[in-house]
């Protein structure tokens, strides 16, 4: 089902997207873009939920900007020229296996009211790096291969582009959950997803790993280890 699920993916990329999609009679839903402003608002969620969490006391003005600092240089490597339909909650738990049908239709899609318009990498991500199941490394691997197998056809699929995007927005969205965690704990009593936490710190070390990001790997280890 996790290859089936990469199809479903590799096949997006290879139509276009409204950003805006009749919702009724009279209604028009814009779907927004997952742009430089939205990614460093969900990243902040790290200082502002996740170090009080841990240390008592909000993080310091320079530390935030330092924080927002290293992911300004990293944001633009996960806009597209031709965004798509990103539906971020591309995890086990949306994803409803039909095997009586054929193709990408084998796949069902459920809690797409969040998508936004961004790179086709995060869905990929998403899945492969699921926050609260644990997919082994040679099956996320295997996923991962199978998806860019599909990609390579088309003209001008940059590999090494799109897994450096991969590797962004895995970091970016395990800094994110890291503090939407903390925050369903802290604020709305929610304890029972600090279990997932270790999970999500793996992911989030793994995509620190990437050349691309050693600035903010460094950031982690001098401020924030515990993350990791």
């Amino acid at each position: 089902p996790l290859l089936a699920a990469a199809d479903v993916l590799a096949d997006m990329t290879r139509h276009d997207w409204p950003a805006d999609v009749p919702a009724g009679e009279g209604i028009v839903h814009h779907i927004a873009a997952y742009d430089a402003d939205a990614l460093l608002i969900e990243a902040d969620l790290l200082p502002s939920w996740f170090w009080p969490y841990l240390h008592g006391h909000a993080a310091s003005p320079a530390m935030n900007e330092s924080f927002a600092a290293v992911w300004r240089t990293l944001i633009p490597r996960t806009q597209q020229t031709r965004p798509q339909w990103v539906l971020r909650d591309f995890h086990s738990p949306n994803l409803i296996w039909i095997p009586e049908r054929s193709g990408v239709k084998r796949v069902g899609l459920i809690d797409t009211q969040d998508a936004v318009m961004g790179h086709g990498a995060y869905d990929l991500m998403s899945m492969t790096q699921d926050a609260r199941v644990d997919i082994p490394d040679a099956l996320a691997e295997r996923t991962i291969q199978h998806y860019l197998s599909l990609r390579r056809t088309e003209a001008g699929f940059d590999a090494d582009a799109f897994m450096t995007a991969y590797a962004v927005l895995g970091a970016q969205r395990a800094t994110k959950i890291l503090g939407i965690f903390a925050r369903l704990s802290k604020r709305d009593g929610k304890h029972g997803y600090l279990r997932h936490m270790p999970r999500v710190s793996r992911a989030l070390a793994k995509n620190l790993e990437h050349p691309v990001l050693a600035e903010l790997k460094q950031w982690y280890l001098d401020h924030l280890p515990e993350a990791l």
